[in-house]
C-alpha cells in the first residue's frame, strides 16, 4: 500500500519530468526555426536530436533512482510537458501545410 509520505515524493519527480519534458520539445521548437533557415539543417537537427536526447536519457537515470514508479512519473510529466509546450506556441508559428500542398502522398 502506497502512504501519503510516498506519494509527496512523487511531486519533485513529476515536476522533473515536466522540466525535462519543456527542455526537450522547447529544444525540438528551437532546432526547427533554426535549421530551416540555415546551409546545414542536417547538422543542426542531428546535433540537437542528440544532445536533447542525452540530457533527456540522463534525467530520467538520476530521477528514477532504479525505481520504475518514479520512471512512470517522471514520464508522465514529460508528457504532460509536451502538452504544454504544443499548446503555448502561438498558431501562427506552427506548420500548416497538408500532404496536399506539400505535393506528395500521405
Amino acid at each position: 500500500m502506497i502512504t501519503m509520505n510516498e506519494t509527496l515524493s512523487l511531486i519533485p519527480v513529476l515536476l522533473a519530468g515536466v522540466l525535462l519534458g519543456a527542455m526537450f520539445f522547447a529544444g525540438l521548437w528551437w532546432t526547427v526555426r533554426k535549421g530551416v533557415g540555415s546551409g546545414r539543417p542536417a547538422l543542426w537537427f542531428f546535433g540537437s536530436l542528440l544532445v536533447r536526447t542525452g540530457l533527456t536519457l540522463a534525467g530520467f537515470y538520476f530521477v528514477a533512482r532504479g525505481h520504475w514508479e518514479r520512471l512512470l512519473v517522471c514520464l508522465l510529466g514529460f508528457i504532460l510537458a509536451r502538452v504544454i509546450v504544443t499548446r503555448l506556441i502561438p498558431a501562427a508559428e506552427k506548420p500548416a501545410c497538408t500532404a496536399q500542398e506539400a505535393g506528395h502522398a500521405p
